[in-house]
């Protein structure tokens, strides 16, 4: 193969090896190449060949690149490499870049094409941007499990959730769906985090065709698509990347460096040629399926040697990673979501690689999410020892920019539910449940929830069933799904809660320290409007409470959590207004005097008076 071509390959700055390595549809033939440095043979073998090795014998160049060409195979056809190892062991292996696999158990590649001519989103793609003044509020969702019948056999497909899907995040107002891992992977339960295909959108819910179709209709909608990546680590199965030539080709040369926490292999990430596969991976899916970003999962493990900073940092990783989203941004003009699911407290993740940083967009905030749901978990009697988790994000939210995520993580294996997370009754869960959105909603930062959030589901999420959707049909989860379609729209539409979100002047504390009181007060200040939030997280209400505030006007109540239509014991749903009196609370120059529910919440509008 020409050297000129593969330079950029062996140098770990491609970023488009895809049309370099695989399966290449040629008018009248199929051309295949693979790179396999220590094998001592290689044959494609395929049902075009009737997987007669002797056929399709490919032919190595001094780069160690194996390359043949086949006038009988055709679009549809399953194939694989043939491997005579370096040891001389024989296996068959799928294609690290096919395009497209076969439904698991079979472990084949398929030649495909990548062929979609009715993209609509031409415009979607020109203004889409990376958000950081703008709202963003994803929907994370696992595909097979968000709404099937309980007699489906099969996987649901794209085309057949799309519309509603559109609906549900249109009334929740949703601005981007972020879905788990579409690569080909062959357990169910690992949900596509142990992946096998790079390259191959999994079959298990349609075709190339439709997943792009699936991905134009969102943009159409006017809703941005994200999809979760895995650049640290992949099976162990004999058939996919592991030891694919004979030799550590894609994972660490060392045991104990290889092998991860998952029981699954490391990618070498100081490897040249692997990066380039992994940066090409990530542009796969951004170039020619159009996403509008990518979450980067378990970054943690590769900023630290198994995840854990005792081993010291990787810094061959790291520089990985900041190759990767410098590139990345460049090809495609800055206008991406790089998103880091990242627990630690390595510093600069969201840094410019320009100034030494990582390079990422986003990072997950998972300190807030984990101090949040412990605090709730508490009874009330014992959260004024904790008031200072809930206050602690706001000490370090502006060293990164966060996302606030309740994801799929939190919602299985015996976590429980957001809702069920929450302490007390039934009643009283929901309550803590509403005041808890609120809080996410107008903290800085932007927000994702995981599907069956927005109905307070009560069971844990299974991949192999569907969100409770039955639901709807009792009245505290209905009221519940209103309230989320009233704060999403509150969140959306009001730039007082996402413009200059990393900005420390959107922000300001009103009482931070009223642990005996369990309450919290805080102003998000916008270029229209401002908003005080109120958060009681007691059992006791309090009529007359009074909070100092920094303007003169009328401040008007516009959602209080403990609202009958939401369910809650308020019966007078009349919204509370007040005059702000110029007496000094709270380092303030006025006050209000307001009455504020018990395990409840309530946002006020500010009408500043001159």
């Amino acid at each position: 193969m020409d050297h000129k071509k593969t330079k950029a390959f062996f140098e770990g700055r491609e970023l488009r090896a895809y049309n370099i390595f695989g399966a290449h549809i040629k008018p009248k033939s199929v051309e295949f190449s693979v790179w396999a440095p220590h094998a001592q043979a290689i044959s494609v073998v395929g049902t075009f060949n009737n997987w007669d090795p002797k056929k399709n014998v490919m032919k190595k160049d001094d780069q160690g690149i194996w390359t043949c060409t086949s006038r009988s195979a055709k679009e549809g056809d399953s194939y694989k490499f043939r491997v005579t190892r370096a040891n001389g062991e024989v296996v068959d292996k799928s294609d690290p870049y096919a395009f497209y696999s076969e439904l698991r158990p079979n472990t084949a590649s398929i030649i495909s094409s990548l062929k979609f001519d009715t993209w609509e989103d031409q415009e979607w793609m020109k203004k889409r941007n990376k958000g950081f003044d703008s709202p963003v509020n994803i929907y994370e969702i696992h595909v097979g499990s968000w709404i099937k019948d309980e007699d489906m056999v099969d996987f649901v497909h794209y085309d057949q959730i799309i519309q509603e899907l559109i609906i549900h995040c249109q009334q929740k107002h949703y601005t981007h769906v972020e879905v788990m891992p579409l690569n080909e992977y062959p357990f169910d339960g690992s949900w596509g985090y142990q992946c096998t295909g790079y390259f191959s959108s999994t079959s298990r819910y349609g075709t190339n065709a439709q997943l792009m179709h699936f991905v134009n209709e969102l943009h159409k909608a006017g809703i941005g698509v994200i999809m979760d990546f895995v650049p640290v680590h992949f099976v162990r199965d004999d058939y996919a990347l592991r030891l694919f030539d004979g030799t550590p080709t894609y994972e660490y040369d060392r045991e104990e460096d290889a092998n991860s926490q998952w029981d699954t292999l490391n990618f070498n990430l100081w490897k040249e040629e692997v990066r380039s596969f992994l940066m090409s991976a990530a542009n796969f899916w951004l170039e020619v399926y159009h996403f509008d970003g990518l979450r980067m999962d378990a970054i943690s493990n590769a900023i630290y040697w198994h995840g854990n900073k005792n081993n010291g940092v990787n810094e061959g990783a790291c520089d990985f990673m900041k190759r990767m989203n410098y590139m990345l941004n460049e090809a495609h003009n800055g206008s991406i979501m790089l998103i880091a699911e990242d627990s630690t407290d390595f510093p600069n993740v969201t840094k410019s690689t320009l100034d030494g940083g990582l390079g990422f967009d986003y990072k997950w905030d998972m300190g807030w999410m984990n101090d949040t749901l412990s605090y709730l978990k508490k009874d009330p009697i014992y959260r004024q020892w904790h008031h200072y988790d809930l206050t602690f994000s706001m000490a370090y939210f502006y060293s990164e920019r966060f996302i606030l995520p309740f994801s799929h993580d939190e919602v299985v294996h015996g976590k429980a539910t957001i809702v069920d997370k929450m302490w007390g009754s039934y009643d009283d869960k929901f309550a803590q449940a509403r005041a808890l959105y609120v809080y996410m909603f107008t903290h800085p930062g932007k927000k994702l929830n995981f599907m069956g959030n927005d109905i307070g589901q009560l069971r844990e999420w299974d991949e192999q069933k569907s969100c409770d959707w039955f639901l709807r049909e009792y009245p505290m989860h209905d009221s519940f799904e209103r309230f989320f379609e009233e704060l999403g729209k509150l969140y959306t539409e009001n730039d007082a809660f996402w413009n200059k979100d990393y900005d420390w002047t959107s922000f300001q504390w009103i009482d931070a320290d009223n642990q005996s009181q369990n309450l919290f007060s805080y102003i998000r200040r916008g270029q229209k409007k401002d908003y005080v939030i109120v958060l009681n997280f007691s059992t006791n209400g309090y009529d007359h409470q009074q909070f100092g505030v920094p303007d003169k006007g009328i401040y008007k109540e516009i959602i209080n959590t403990q609202w009958k239509r939401f369910h809650g014991n308020w019966e007078n749903e009349t919204p509370q207004t007040c005059h702000s009196i110029r007496i000094p609370r709270h380092n303030q120059p006025y006050m209000i005097e307001i009455n504020v529910p018990a395990l409840g919440a309530a946002v006020y509008e500010v009408e500043k008076e001159d």
